[in-house]
């Protein structure tokens, strides 16, 4: 991350990881306390898209690039699509409304 982000900012940050391990986990390591961190070289990314207001349909592309390039395997296209709807929904939620 680098720098020290806005109290909103980083409440978004640590949300956007638990929902990248605990909902969108494509190699299925949720339950395993020793994997916590499988998708933390993920979320930088996936976190500047949401900031940068790219929208959910360039967050499910990074996602299914993931799986597919980086873990070699196939994406689930529709899941890809409803985990960046949560994201952009956590988003507005957290930062535009100031929650």
């Amino acid at each position: 991350m680098g720098k020290k982000l806005p109290p909103q900012e980083m409440k978004l940050y640590r949300q956007t990881d638990e929902v990248l391990h605990y909902m969108w986990d494509p190699i299925g390591v949720r339950g395993i306390a020793q994997a916590r961190d499988e998708y933390s070289s993920y979320l930088p990314h996936v976190f500047s898209l949401l900031v940068g207001n790219k929208g959910p349909e360039k967050i499910a592309e990074y996602l299914d690039w993931v799986v597919e390039e980086k873990m070699g395997l196939t994406p689930n296209k529709e899941y890809s699509k409803e985990i960046s709807e949560i994201l952009v929904g956590l988003k507005e939620a957290i930062i535009d409304e100031g929650f």
